[in-house]
């Protein structure tokens, strides 16, 4: 691991990721992109983990994006393609982790932050917290997969609007296109994630897996292959002891 980018592993199966530049706004360096790659390809091996949360260190930054004044030395097509393919690759890998994964943005996240964050499952942010794919003014769109996500979250008409006014959102907008999950006091982004982090991790993790799979399966497939995703995952957990014993305890809640 890189000291830009903390991975924190807990007893109880929470993994939290800290981008740690909070000097520069939490901006990714090409050192940190390949590490963040890295680090979600060892995330994706973990049997054990129940839940990921990413956040920024500090108090002003989820991730701000590129660090413009270090990218800058990779002005060509060639060098803009392995970065795209890099960080694309890493956040579909990030996206398709087996776990639900949350973001809790306090402050910016703006570009490729902005990019990071629509990557995970949930968002919680603080009431400070600006989110912004203000790739626009850079004279770039998108490079990372977020064009594809945000359609898929708003709809085309408001994806549309989003990138092409390329300014940062406050919370309220936000809350109304249903990108965000929760807003929360300014500095408690991180803990309110955690706590949706244990609570996750006290249910069966063949349950939250199998939610997670559902679900993204209906973003991928077909609305009868969908169906059918769902259908094939049930009859497992059906036999399965979590549901055995939470009928058995149920029953016997009903005897008392």
């Amino acid at each position: 691991m890189s000291e830009k980018l903390l991975l924190d592993t807990q007893t109880d199966g929470i993994a939290v990721l800290t981008f740690n530049r909070p000097a520069a706004l939490n901006a990714l360096d090409m050192d940190t992109m390949r590490c963040f790659a890295d680090t979600i390809q060892r995330l994706s091996g973990l049997a054990d983990i129940r839940a990921v949360v990413l956040t920024g260190a500090g108090d002003q930054a989820f991730c701000s994006g590129g660090d413009l004044h270090e990218l800058s030395h990779y002005p060509s097509a060639e060098e803009g393609e392995a970065m795209s393919r890099l960080m694309g690759d890493a956040l579909l890998a990030l996206e398709q982790l087996p776990v639900p994964v949350i973001a809790a943005i306090n402050g910016y996240a703006l570009g490729g932050g902005s990019e990071i964050a629509l990557a995970c499952d949930l968002r919680i942010v603080d009431d400070k917290a600006r989110l912004g794919l203000v790739h626009i003014k850079l004279g770039l769109i998108p490079g990372w997969g977020a064009g594809q996500r945000l359609l898929r979250l708003v709809g085309y008409s408001r994806a549309m609007e989003i990138l092409l006014r390329g300014r940062a959102m406050h919370v309220h907008e936000l809350t109304a296109l249903g990108l965000v999950n929760d807003v929360v006091e300014a500095g408690t982004a991180l803990e309110h994630a955690l706590n949706f982090a244990r609570h996750i991790a006290e249910s069966s993790p063949d349950v939250v897996r199998a939610i997670k799979k559902l679900l993204q399966a209906g973003t991928r497939q077909s609305y009868e292959a969908a169906l059918q995703t769902e259908h094939d995952l049930f009859p497992a957990l059906w036999a399965a002891e979590p549901h055995l014993q939470a009928v058995e305890n149920f029953l016997r809640s009903r005897k008392q």
